[in-house]
C-alpha cells in the first residue's frame, strides 16, 4: 500500500482541503503516513497571505527535495494558493516537484495519480469545489463546510482574487445534503467556509439565497447542535444574519469580524469598502440583538502609509470594541497585489514592530477583561479531548469559542455544563457540574 503525507499551511479553507486531499487519496487506496520520509507521495497545501508563509514553505520544500534524492520515485507535490500564485514559474524554481495544483484542481491530483505516465504537470484553472470530495476529517465531532469559491472584492494588500478566482456558491440543496450526511455521521459541530462567507448566494440562479436562509436551512438538520462560519465582510453583516444568532438555536453567539485597520484613511487605501464609521455600527448591531456574542477580529500594522495617527485611531477602535480576540499582522507585499506597488509612505519594520506590541498589549488587555465576564458563570462545553497542558483534565470550546481547560469526566463530543472559575485572555478555567457528570456518564 502506498503512503502519503500532507503539509498543511494557512486558513481554515485550506485544512478544508488538505481534508479532501486526504479523503481523495484513502478512496485510491492511500495510507496515511506519521512523516514525510515515511511516504511514497508528499504534498504540501501552501498558503501566500503572508511572506513568513512563503518562507515556511520552501523550507519543506528544500527538506523534501533531499528524500526524493534519496528516492527518486517518490512524488512531490504542491497545492493551494502559492502554487497558484506562481504557476508560470514553479516547476522552473523547483524541477523536482513532480506535480502542482491550485485551490480549485485538487481533484486533478487523483487525475495525475491514476494516469500512465507521471511526468511533471501542473493545474491551475479556477472553478472546482473541494467540497465535492470524500474527506478525512481531523477530529470525528467537528467538520468544516465549504460554502463558495473565491472573492469579488477587490482589497489592495490581497492575492486571494487572483489565487481562488472570483466568487462562486454552492447550491443551498447540495450543502444541505451535505451537512446532513455529516450529523448522520456523528459531527455535532459545523464551520461555514467562505473568502467572504455572508456574501453566499447572491450569484446563484435562478434563485437567489441568502446566507440567513442557508442558516436557517441548517438549523433544522436532526443531530446538528452548533453552526459557526467564517469570514465574513463588514460590508455584508446585515441585520438577517445577525438576527439569527438569536432566533435559531444552532448559530452561536461568535462573530469573526474583520476589522484590518481602524483608520477611514488607511481603510479606503487598502480598498475595504467600509469606515471605521461603518464597522463601529456594524459591531452596535451585533451587540444589540446579541449582547454576549463574542467578538474576533484580524488586523493589519504598518500598511504603506500608515501614520502614527491613524495606528493610534486603530488602537482606538480596539479600546472601544474590546475584542474577545485577534489575529494580529505585520504588513507585508504580496505579488500582484496594488499595494505591493506603493512607494510612499512605507512603514519601517522596527516601527511596525513596535506598534504591533502596542497592539498586542491593548488587544490581550481588553480581552482578558471582556473574559472576566464569563466566571461564575455555566457555559454549555463541546468536549475535544485531553487537555494539552495537563493530560489529567478535559478541554473543550464554548459556542463563544473560548477554549476551555476543565475537571471532569466525560467523552469526546459531549455536550456539558461547565462552570467558569478563571479567565485568561486566550483561555477559560472550569468545573464539571455535576448534572453535566451524571449525564456523561
Amino acid at each position: 500500500m502506498k503512503r502519503y503525507h500532507v503539509t498543511t499551511f494557512g486558513c481554515q479553507m485550506n485544512q478544508h482541503d488538505s481534508e479532501r486531499m486526504k479523503g481523495m487519496l484513502e478512496s485510491l487506496g492511500y495510507a496515511e503516513a506519521g512523516a514525510p520520509a515515511e511516504a511514497d507521495l508528499i504534498l504540501f497545501n501552501t498558503c501566500s497571505i503572508r511572506e513568513k508563509a512563503d518562507e515556511r514553505f520552501v523550507a519543506h520544500l528544500e527538506q523534501a527535495k533531499g528524500l526524493k534524492r534519496a528516492d527518486p520515485q517518490r512524488i512531490i507535490g504542491v497545492g493551494g494558493c502559492w502554487a497558484q500564485s506562481v504557476k508560470e514559474d514553479v516547476f522552473r524554481r523547483f524541477p523536482y516537484v513532480d506535480v502542482a495544483f491550485g485551490p480549485g484542481q485538487v481533484h486533478k491530483l487523483a487525475e495525475f495519480l491514476t494516469s500512465d505516465s507521471l511526468t511533471a504537470q501542473g493545474f491551475f484553472e479556477f472553478g472546482g469545489f473541494t467540497g465535492h470530495l470524500p474527506a478525512k476529517r481531523a477530529r470525528d465531532l467537528q467538520g468544516w463546510v465549504q460554502i463558495s469559491v473565491g472573492c469579488n472584492m477587490n482589497c489592495s494588500y490581497c492575492i486571494v482574487p487572483s489565487t481562488r478566482g472570483r466568487e462562486v456558491s454552492r447550491p443551498l440543496v447540495e450543502l444541505v445534503a451535505e451537512v446532513e450526511r455529516m450529523a448522520a455521521d456523528g459531527v455535532r459541530e459545523v464551520t461555514l467556509l467562505g473568502q467572504n462567507v455572508n456574501a453566499y448566494g447572491r450569484d446563484l440562479r435562478p434563485q437567489r439565497t441568502s446566507f440567513a436562509e442557508l442558516l436557517g436551512a441548517l438549523d433544522g438538520i436532526s443531530g446538528l447542535d452548533r453552526v459557526r462560519y467564517t469570514s465574513p465582510h463588514p460590508k455584508d453583516m446585515r441585520e438577517d444574519v445577525v438576527l439569527a444568532h438569536v432566533q435559531l438555536p444552532t448559530v452561536c453567539e461568535h462573530v469573526h469580524l474583520p476589522l484590518q485597520a481602524g483608520s477611514s484613511r488607511i481603510l479606503k487605501a487598502m480598498r475595504r469598502t467600509y469606515t471605521r464609521e461603518r464597522y463601529l455600527d456594524r459591531v452596535a448591531l451585533i451587540r444589540e440583538h446579541v449582547p454576549d456574542a463574542a467578538l474576533t477580529t484580524d488586523v493589519i500594522v504598518g500598511f504603506p502609509g500608515e501614520s502614527e495617527e491613524d495606528f493610534v485611531q486603530t488602537l482606538g477602535v480596539c479600546e472601544e470594541v474590546g475584542f474577545d480576540g485577534a489575529f494580529t499582522f505585520i504588513y507585508s507585499p504580496r505579488r500582484g497585489t496594488e499595494a505591493a506597488t506603493f512607494t510612499e509612505g512605507l512603514v519601517p519594520h522596527e516601527v511596525a514592530v513596535e506598534r504591533m506590541e502596542r497592539l498586542v498589549e491593548v488587544v490581550q488587555r481588553r480581552a482578558r477583561q471582556r473574559a472576566q465576564r464569563f466566571v461564575g458563570r455555566e457555559l454549555e462545553v463541546l468536549v475535544e479531548g485531553p487537555s494539552r497542558t495537563d493530560p489529567a483534565r478535559l478541554r473543550g470550546r464554548t459556542r463563544h469559542n473560548k477554549v476551555v481547560n476543565f475537571d471532569g469526566v466525560a467523552a469526546p463530543g459531549d455536550l456539558v455544563g461547565v462552570t467558569i472559575v478563571a479567565a485568561t485572555s486566550q483561555t477559560l478555567t472550569g468545573e464539571m457540574s455535576l448534572v453535566a457528570a451524571a449525564a456523561a456518564r
